[in-house]
């Protein structure tokens, strides 16, 4: 943009605004009235600044102008704008006025001045109009100098845009280049899994290293340009970085957000009112799967080309999916007195269902959450009895009639693996499992503790049962994951013979003093072991309590 130029037009513009004033009280056109308007306009405008993007926020139903001009000397001068609206549809125009030739001087008489002036009045026009929310480019070639006013206007509400224009064809462009079809393909369905396919932008073979693609997923709907989405995401109550796709990083995120970093993939997951929000960006890969979506949900996904030295971006056209249907679980029979032992996969199979018909009117259902999360949800020919998360041993007495049909569905709710046993039994008073005591915690006591020896304590029931207690040395760095990956429902069986410190008797009608001790000798100094004590019940099916770790001292 040449601002000396400009200067040069600035009398005549005030010429024709002069003759304008003085000519208001002769009758009118009302095509001339909005030439008068249009003119003055010009000197309640800013400056549009040319080969860079500019962020203008507009307040409803208040028009705002820009203009710029165009350089003289150049037998054809091109330019192009590219206007992008951030959230709701707008309104814009562009008018040019072009300098008749033979213009006079300042100074000359008023009637050359108003010659002049409605000579200038036949170059003033319109030369495009666009209402919408999609981002548009409009691409002109002028052989005169001339100065061009940009209108913009919202009629919904406040909002922001980004303007871009440039006078400069030759030396590339700041946004990247799409595609001639820039439509993204959906090439494989699931249940939980949607994946994509899209042609590559002819800015990626050019600017390999400074170019990445980057998906947005959403259950809303499409969104027409990288800061539309950002916008809409930010409505919904949420913080995001600057630009969506660019800041990514960990020190950014919100409470509301999940961060993902795989196999060079980085996503945020952002939990919004309306349904997840994801963002993935996955380099110059023109293929992605998309997973754990939700089965039976309709999803829309826009792909987004980034410039990641400019921040300027441009948006494929985007497409949606419906995931499968979640495929009906297979039903498992339940059998009276039989413990049927059920491993979930939390990324495979999430469901597993049970059936089981009574043949008494009292129905007891017991389960042992081994490893994992599990929900359970009862039904009873069709109608919910029972429904919550899984915590150790539970027991659900029911009542209801002869061959009522129960229904019991168990779903991971995490997505590593889960277990848990069941058993259906209309015998309560002679149960597989043993009598729990108030809580399975093991409790070791830090005074008791020397270099070769520690003391825990574990409470009983009032029911004689027998109590095995195990031991085994680890290191440091193990103890989460021994915690977690415990088997809850697994027995000394699984045990090695060297980690057996003893097996015990006992029982006390007074829960109040239904409670042991021991004291396990011969260990090594400063060293952490775990400890596991096992209970078993009448039927010899064992319960473990929590597993304990505790550490020796290292001087005594």
């Amino acid at each position: 943009l040449k601002m000396s130029w400009f200067w040069l037009y600035l009398p005549l513009h005030l010429l024709v605004v002069t003759c304008l004033c003085h000519s208001i009280k002769a009758p009118t056109t009302s095509s001339q009235q909005s030439f008068k308007s249009n003119l003055f306009n010009f000197y309640h405008s800013l400056v549009l600044a040319d080969g860079k993007e500019t962020t203008i926020h507009l307040l409803k139903d208040i028009p705002k102008r820009y203009y710029f001009v165009l350089e003289e000397g150049r037998v054809l001068a091109p330019f192009s704008v590219t206007v992008t609206p951030c959230d709701v549809p707008i309104e814009w125009s562009i008018l040019v006025y072009k300098s008749p030739p033979g213009k006079a001087a300042p100074g000359d008489h008023d009637t050359q001045e108003v010659s002049k002036s409605h000579k200038a009045s036949s170059m003033v026009s319109t030369i495009f109009n666009y209402k919408g929310n999609s981002v548009e480019t409009y691409m002109g070639m002028s052989s005169h100098s001339a100065l061009y006013l940009l209108e913009f206007l919202s009629t919904e509400r406040d909002t922001h845009i980004t303007v871009y224009l440039t006078t400069d064809t030759t030396s590339g462009h700041l946004y990247p280049e799409l595609p001639v079809d820039p439509r993204i393909d959906v090439i494989g369905i699931g249940h939980t899994t949607v994946t994509l396919a899209w042609k590559h932008s002819p800015s990626v073979l050019q600017h390999r290293e400074s170019i990445q693609y980057c998906l947005l997923v959403n259950e809303k709907h499409n969104y027409k340009s990288l800061c539309a989405a950002e916008t809409a995401i930010r409505s919904s109550g949420m913080k995001l970085p600057a630009t969506l796709a660019l800041s990514l990083s960990p020190y950014l995120l919100e409470p509301q957000q999940v961060m993902i970093l795989s196999n060079s993939e980085l996503s945020i997951i952002n939990k919004v009112s309306s349904g997840e929000v994801r963002q993935v960006c996955m380099g110059t890969r023109n293929t992605y799967t998309v997973p754990s979506l939700s089965p039976s949900t309709q999803y829309y996904f826009d792909v987004f080309i980034v410039n990641l030295l400019t921040n300027a971006s441009a948006a494929y056209t985007g497409t949606f999916a419906r995931t499968l249907e979640e495929p009906e679980p297979k039903v498992t029979e339940l059998k009276d007195g039989k413990v049927i032992h059920v491993v979930l996969d939390g990324k495979k199979q999430k469901f597993y269902s049970l059936q089981y018909q009574a043949r008494h009117k009292k129905i007891h259902f017991t389960f042992q959450l081994c490893r994992g999360q599990i929900r359970v949800h009862i039904t009873r020919n069709g109608k919910t009895v029972a429904s919550e998360n899984l915590s150790g041993l539970r027991y659900f007495s029911l009542k209801g009639k002869l061959l009522d049909t129960y229904s019991v569905q168990l779903r991971s709710t995490e997505e590593s693996n889960s277990s848990v046993k069941v058993l259906a039994s209309p015998h309560f008073h002679k149960p597989l499992f043993p009598l729990l005591p108030e809580s399975l915690k093991i409790k070791s006591f830090s005074k008791l503790r020397t270099c070769r020896s520690v003391t825990i304590a574990w409470l009983g029931t009032q029911e004689e049962s027998k109590y095995c207690v195990y031991r085994k040395r680890i290191e440091e760095d193990q103890i989460w994951r021994e915690l977690q990956s415990a088997d809850r429902c697994s027995g000394p069986e699984s045990r090695h013979k060297s980690e057996k410190v003893l097996c015990k008797y006992f029982y006390d009608l007074n829960l109040q003093r239904a409670v042991t001790t021991e004291t396990i000798k011969g260990l090594q100094a400063g060293t952490f072991y775990l400890f596991d004590v096992y209970l078993f019940g009448p039927s010899g099916i064992p319960v473990r309590y929590h597993s304990k770790v505790v550490k020796t001292r290292k001087k005594c």
